[in-house]
């Protein structure tokens, strides 16, 4: 089963004569973009041959004139789950989306839900979390957000799949 690929850029309109492409970014690691790294694409794989991030451009392999990088406008780039955390660092307490998804969601020993899916609204990451059967069946909503922060996560242990929350069932009750 291939792995599964992350969106991570998109290629604008050229700038210049020489290839240079606009490069808009949908990850929080730009750290990733270096020359000579290569990365999948609906235009197959593409290895950057100069980045300024500075600017906000990007220059592929094989396409440094404007007539040939005027094939790359809006292509979007792709990593997979491998080249991800070969590619980009976390902090210590960060953790990949995709570690976080599938995570079951526990206040005080009780099982709220499971994660499967992350929305970032601002500057916020909230859980999207399926509501367990259980508290499902006595009343309350199929589907709840929870803020991925301080104040609602005591930890995450993506090793067990595991999100201990406190406050969780307030938010979910008022959902």
């Amino acid at each position: 089963m291939p792995s599964e690929k992350f969106f991570i850029a998109q290629i604008g309109r050229t700038v210049g004569l020489w290839g240079d492409l606009k490069f808009h970014l949908h990850t929080d690691f730009p750290e990733q973009f270096q020359k000579g790294v290569t990365f999948q694409s609906s235009r197959g794989d593409l290895t950057i041959a100069d980045v300024n991030m500075k600017r906000g451009l990007v220059r592929f392999q094989g396409y440094e004139n404007i007539d040939a990088a005027k094939k790359l406008t809006n292509v979007k780039l792709y990593a997979d789950e491998a080249q991800t955390k070969a590619n980009c660092h976390l902090e210590k307490g960060q953790h990949f989306w995709f570690d976080i998804i599938g995570c079951d969601v526990v206040e005080n020993g009780e099982v709220l839900g499971k994660v499967d899916d992350i929305q970032r609204l601002a500057d916020v990451d909230y859980l999207s979390i399926v509501t367990d059967t259980k508290l499902v069946e006595a009343g309350m909503s199929k589907q709840f957000l929870l803020p991925y922060i301080d104040r609602y996560i005591i930890d995450a242990d993506t090793d067990k799949k595991l999100i201990r929350v406190k406050d969780g069932k307030d938010v979910l009750e008022a959902s």
